[in-house]
């Protein structure tokens, strides 16, 4: 119910939760446009689009007209969609200044010495631990997991073929490593945006990351390594690594001191410097080395080269598809995907749609574990279904933050949540914008190498299991019950002033209960 005020008489207006059909159509929708999409929009085996933006606009307009039909004005429903897409605006800015981060990164030498350097040191009996760690240093420096796959994994497909590696383990080490990498950067879009949605700090969220991604990393590693001790490397080329590196040799200087620009990302997270802040930061540093170490270009070229992304060419096709990346356009078509989804996700809330689907679940759950379940199948279902990891995020985060405010528990906890499922596995589904995006930069179908993404893989299971053991929580007042299940106070995150208030409380009044561990 709404009181609608006219000529000085209070009106009232009423809503209505839609059928189980209605509620459904708006998705059912979108799955089959993703699917038309992406496996038959083609002629003559090209494809004419495939893209998920119109699928969403006309997903954004089933669910509005579902609205309507339940009792909201249109201008209701456009003001859903702005809330979800005002809460995402941190993480769109910040994706734009992560396009000049790239480029500058490209001409300073950085990534094309990370390139190099991995690999002069790349052994093939360690081929898989060593590139997924490598994969990953290229995803933290950019913070992208995208342009990590589309620069030093193009060129580890290619050294896989040579070592007789089935190129489904490579793309699995590759997409490990990268988004591996992404998700600890403060770079990242999908970091930044489950921040964002929480409502909670930028490195708090990365700082409950570490704890489900660390672990799961190294046992990542562990299993890459066995594999690749089992691999037979009389077939190893290694003309395909040299002549990537003599091409980066001849239009690059790779003084060591060019990777500088990476500890400043760690410093920046270690500092916890704003966002926004510490990218731009990171630009100015990349546009420093470039002018040291690099080529002296004018102020123009530098304008263009941060607008439009560089443009290199050293005679390597490789090279060359690896490093033409950045540039702040380059970035649109990802922040405009964002805006879509996000406005999408808002119009399916505000049609009454997600409390159809989910909203009697949450009432149901008493439990950490419990919550932690629901909120990564709500997160998983969201991939498949709305086809992007943001919606994967933002459509669990308003509809689970006060479950999470009223067991006691932080809002990095759900932050971390969000991101163990809805972004780690939106890549395993060949139809969402990572999965397509992946298969066509690495040639390979989510379905064959999901399986080998061992950091993608196996997150979301380690997250929940210590969750369900009662261990690796972050709790609202700071303290954290690590895996061992001893509760030491950490740093409080950051909750809006109210939630945390109240989320308080509840961890006061369920210590006395005896339902939450005390502080050791």
């Amino acid at each position: 119910h709404a009181n609608m005020f006219y000529g000085g008489l209070i009106m009232k207006k009423t809503y209505r939760l839609p059928s189980l059909f209605e509620a459904i159509l708006p998705i059912i929708t979108m799955i089959f446009l993703m699917i038309y999409v992406f496996a038959f929009a083609k002629e003559g085996g090209e494809n004419i689009y495939d893209a998920a933006h119109l699928p969403l606009i006309i997903g954004i307009i089933v669910a509005s007209l579902v609205g309507l039909v339940c009792g909201r004005s249109f201008r209701e429903m456009v003001d859903g969609m702005i809330e979800r897409i005002r809460t995402t605006l941190d993480a769109i800015l910040i994706l734009l200044t992560v396009g000049l981060l790239i480029s500058s990164f490209m001409i300073s030498g950085t990534i094309p010495a990370l390139i190099y350097y991995g690999l002069t040191f790349l052994s093939p009996k360690l081929f898989l631990p060593i590139g997924c760690i490598i994969t990953a240093l290229v995803g933290l420096a950019c913070g992208s997991s995208w342009t990590a796959t589309a620069t030093i994994g193009i060129a580890f497909m290619t050294i896989g073929q040579g070592l007789g590696i089935s190129p489904a383990i490579t793309a699995g080490m590759v997409i490990s490593g990268a988004y591996i990498g992404d998700k600890f950067s403060p770079l990242s879009d999908t970091t930044n945006l489950a921040a964002g949605v929480a409502k909670t700090g930028l490195f708090d969220h990365v700082t409950a990351m570490v704890s489900t991604t660390g672990p799961v990393f190294l046992i990542a590693l562990i299993l890459y390594s066995f594999i690749s001790f089992r691999i037979d490397v009389t077939n190893y080329d290694p003309n395909i690594a040299e002549g990537i590196k003599a091409a980066l040799a001849s239009n690059f200087n790779l003084n060591p001191l060019v990777l500088l620009p990476i500890l400043l990302i760690v410093l920046v997270c270690v500092l916890r410097i704003e966002g926004l802040a510490g990218v731009m930061i990171s630009v100015f540093v990349g546009l420093v080395f470039s002018m040291i170490f690099q080529k002296q270009r004018s102020l123009a070229e530098i304008f263009a080269i941060l607008h439009y992304g560089p443009d290199i060419e050293t005679g390597n096709e490789f090279v060359d598809m690896a490093l033409s990346k950045g540039g702040m356009d380059n970035q649109m078509w990802t922040v405009n995907l964002i805006l879509l989804a996000v406005s999408f996700g808002g119009s399916l809330e505000r049609a009454g749609i997600i409390e159809r689907l989910f909203a009697h679940l949450k009432e149901k759950i008493n439990s950490v574990g419990g919550l932690v379940f629901l909120t990564m199948l709500t997160s998983i279902f969201c991939d498949a279904t709305m086809c992007d990891q943001f919606l994967g995020i933002g459509v669990p985060a308003p509809l689970y933050e006060d479950k999470y405010d009223e067991l006691g528990l932080s809002r990095n906890m759900l932050s971390r949540t969000l991101e163990d499922a809805g972004t780690l596995w939106a890549v395993m589904f060949p139809w969402t914008a990572c999965g397509a995006y992946q298969m066509k930069t690495l040639g390979v179908s989510p379905l064959s190498f999901f399986p080998f993404a061992f950091v993608n893989l196996l997150n979301p299971i380690f997250a929940l299991v210590t969750a369900l053991l009662k261990r690796n929580i972050f709790w609202a007042d700071g303290s954290y019950t690590n895996i061992f299940g001893k509760t030491k106070m950490k740093k409080m995150a950051k909750a809006p002033k109210k939630a945390q208030a109240f989320a308080l409380s509840q961890l006061e009044k369920l210590r006395k209960e005896g339902k939450t561990p005390q502080i050791n």
